[in-house]
């Protein structure tokens, strides 16, 4: 091999980690303003797009690694003498592909088991968590190679033959003079200062997730969790099934997405209506309400956004009775459902609603839902996505004309089906 061809793979590599550098902030910035629940509510039908942008660069990135592949080898000849640097991109491939596999599941999930997209998810912030405070220090602390090209390990300027026999070829990063060097360098504690200061930022905020995504996965619960920020009186009294929570207790972790500050209730004040298109609407106080007919099942609940809880044990009113109940008129075509926040609308077709699982819930594996689960009363639709059970139910009203809700109007599918 002549070695002209050497400079071409070292512009090679040099131009494929830098769109790889600029790609993984793109990533970056997207994947945390979808992660960010404040943002859910000003980004409003924005977040759709940022979710596309999110997935098409990512195919990008997949496009960089294919490209990669074929001089990985010679790169690695390359890096040879210098193990930390080869620690270093042997890590980086791990978390890109991770997180492009990860990510591919989650933007297939509907064609995937429901199990596969919650490991998924896992796996994907799991990755962001260790990866993007690393890249970030990692970016920061070789910041000096662009004044210092001659400690740069991919260099355009590389001859083979440096590289190809380690005899007397000038290899790079290696000075000829050693100079003697104090205790801490004032680079070294730059890098220190980062490092401590990123760890510091980002490790709290880490563990709680921890706390609640890794190990709380398989625990019981997780709608009861903390003080809740409602007060509601009397607490609803469980029937035996929910006492003795028949479905085994929730798999999973749920999170907490609102396009509203979280709303708070009193059951001093709290009503709940049908109305519309019934033959006898009704409204009813937090006791009286408590007071119809509940029943227990267990179902699972599946998120857009690609986690998933299994086996909850739900007690409420079925939907389908509270209709029969009002005398649903022959003109009505539609259920919409409002939201305590004053914000969140949904609905359903009337042959939808009719479904003999959907249930107006108060409670979960026994206990009172937390305000920031949806408590005090919450729709619950275990065939179609989360988006489509209402948190904080307070308005049932049948209509003859289709409506769109809160995240259809911002691009998701009317009929949000598993």
């Amino acid at each position: 091999m002549s070695g002209g061809k050497k400079p071409g793979f070292g512009k090679q590599l040099a131009e494929l980690h830098r769109w790889n550098g600029w790609l993984v902030v793109v990533l970056a910035a997207s994947g945390l303003l979808l992660s960010w629940g404040a943002a859910r509510g000003w980004l409003g039908g924005g977040r759709v797009w940022v979710k596309q942008l999110h997935i098409y660069i990512g195919l990008v990135s997949a496009i960089l690694l294919v490209m990669y592949a074929p001089l990985m080898r010679k790169h690695l000849k390359q890096l040879r003498q210098r193990p930390r640097q080869r620690g270093n991109l042997g890590f980086v491939l791990l978390l890109l592909i991770g997180w492009l596999l990860s990510g591919i599941v989650l933007w297939q999930f509907r064609h995937l088991p429901p199990r596969w997209a919650s490991n998924a998810l896992l796996v994907h912030d799991l990755l962001s968590w260790v990866g993007l405070p690393y890249i970030a220090y990692h970016s920061i602390v070789r910041l000096r190679w662009l004044r210092k090209p001659e400690r740069r390990a991919i260099r355009p300027d590389e001859r083979e033959g440096s590289e190809a026999d380690g005899s007397g070829g000038r290899s790079p990063g290696i000075h000829p003079a050693a100079r003697p060097q104090p205790w801490m360098t004032r680079r070294q504690f730059v890098k220190w200062s980062v490092g401590i200061a990123l760890t510091a930022a980002v490790a709290p905020s880490f563990f709680r997730w921890m706390g609640k995504s890794v190990i709380g996965t398989g625990l019981p619960g997780g709608m009861a969790d903390g003080e809740d920020a409602n007060r509601m009186l009397p607490a609803p009294q469980p029937l035996p099934d929910s006492v003795n929570v028949v479905g085994g207790g929730a798999k999973g972790s749920y999170r907490v997405y609102t396009v509203t500050k979280l709303p708070k209730f009193d059951s001093a004040n709290w009503t709940f209506t049908l109305d519309g298109l019934v033959d006898r609407p009704g409204r009813w106080n937090w006791q009286q309400f408590l007071a119809l007919n509940r029943r227990v099942q267990v179902s699972d609940f599946h998120c857009v956004t690609g986690w998933s809880v299994y086996n909850n044990t739900w007690e409420g009113i079925p939907l389908a009775q509270l209709l029969a109940q009002a005398g649903v008129k022959p003109e009505a075509r539609y259920v919409k459902f409002y939201s305590g926040d004053g914000v969140y609308t949904d609905a359903l077709s009337l042959e939808q609603a009719s479904m003999d699982d959907i249930m107006v819930a108060v409670l979960h594996d026994g206990k009172p839902i937390h305000r920031d689960y949806g408590g005090p009363a919450r729709l619950i639709v275990p065939r179609m996505y989360g988006y489509k059970s209402v948190k904080w139910l307070v308005r049932i009203e049948l209509i003859d004309t289709p409506h769109v809700g809160y995240w259809e109007e911002r691009g998701y599918d009317i009929d949000g089906w598993v």
